[in-house]
């Protein structure tokens, strides 16, 4: 079966056959619809391969996230291949699992299949390929870390707006012992809001103790971790504010298994506004940074650039940013003789 078939039983030229199936919007409506009833009867699939070879286009954006488990990269995958499938794109994703030789492996593997461009959303390890990909002519989209190059998109995330905002609901709650659970910090991302925590605090007059800054993962595990180790201080924190919410429901475990209880001991914020953060008890209180608006960006840059017939010198900027979202987690700093304590039972 193929498009000569089609043609026959359409009762049209074989070129209004492939211009329909291509889409071309110059086709008479009527015999468009005389050739899709057609398809639809055969159930035919046309070659995409062949046709990309022929029209020079696959239709087809290439997206890689970190970590497919983190609950905050399914909803970057679900809206992106959602409006992929508006405008007749389809996506090519795959998971670094945090491995240089995987990142490098899977971007290769997607420009072997013509793809038309790359939204790389690892946050870490983008270096690596800068090199690799640097003499190459795909579009791509990275997250704060692109070099200022043509057909380079870098969505901008404004983490302190955020986090600023985090750090004056503490205060204003009247706690002074605010301790930060980092992300790694090889990772300019988490760097970035580690420098946004200390920069929050300097702004309203808050000490700034090395000894509250402790680095994690990102993972539930890390957080239980870091959370032990700011057990160990004193006096401890009366909130902790995470580089993400992974971290934070880290934190909670480990105080639960503690019997201390938020917020009645210690306040808590995390950061991403992961879907779970809501559901979690008590809900966290979290900074957004929009996993769909993430999507719908590096979407958007992609498509823009697909479609712009000089490329920009230094390459494009967008900006994302960060809110606080209130939730249950956090309340006035405990008195004196309430300040966590292992002991109280469990929640």
């Amino acid at each position: 079966m193929d498009i000569r078939e089609i043609a026959k039983r359409a009762r049209v030229s074989t070129a209004t056959v492939s211009r329909t199936i291509n889409r071309v919007s110059t086709v008479d409506p009527r015999l468009a619809k005389r050739v899709w009833k057609v398809v639809d009867e055969l159930g035919y699939f046309p070659n995409t391969q062949a046709r990309a070879l022929v029209s020079g286009r696959s239709r087809i954006f290439g997206l890689i996230v970190s970590e497919i488990t983190n609950p905050f990269f399914p909803e970057i995958v679900q809206v992106f291949e959602n409006i992929a499938v508006q405008h007749n794109y389809e996506i090519l994703i795959t998971s670094t699992a945090h491995e240089p030789k995987r990142m490098e492996s899977s971007v290769r593997r997607m420009l072997e299949r013509r793809v038309e461009g790359v939204a790389v959303m690892t946050f870490g390890m983008e270096e690596s390929l800068l090199d690799d990909l640097k003499l190459r002519n795909v579009p791509l989209v990275f997250v704060d870390v692109g070099p200022a190059r043509p057909r380079v998109s870098n969505i901008r995330i404004d983490y302190l707006h955020g986090i600023r905002q985090a750090v004056q609901h503490l205060a204003a709650l009247r706690h002074q012992r605010i301790a930060f659970v980092s992300g790694p910090l090889h990772l300019k991302s988490a760097a970035a809001r580690k420098e946004g925590f200390v920069t929050s605090l300097k702004e309203i007059g808050v000490p700034i103790e090395s000894g509250l800054m402790v680095e994690g993962d990102h993972t539930i595990e890390g957080g239980m971790k870091a959370f032990a180790d700011l057990l160990n201080k004193n006096p401890r924190p009366t909130a902790v504010l995470c580089s993400n919410d992974m971290t934070a429901i880290g934190v909670m475990r480990k105080s639960y298994e503690e019997g201390i209880r938020i917020p009645d001991d210690f306040s808590l914020i995390g950061f991403d506004d992961i879907r779970l953060a809501q559901f979690v008890l008590p809900p966290l209180t979290t900074v957004q940074m929009s996993q769909a608006e993430l999507a719908r960006l590096a979407f958007q840059a992609l498509l823009k650039e697909v479609q712009r017939e000089a490329p920009a010198p230094q390459g494009t900027e967008y900006n994302l940013r960060t809110s606080l979202v209130l939730r249950q987690s956090t309340a006035l700093a405990p008195g004196p003789k309430s300040t966590a304590r292992k002991g109280r039972g469990k929640r």
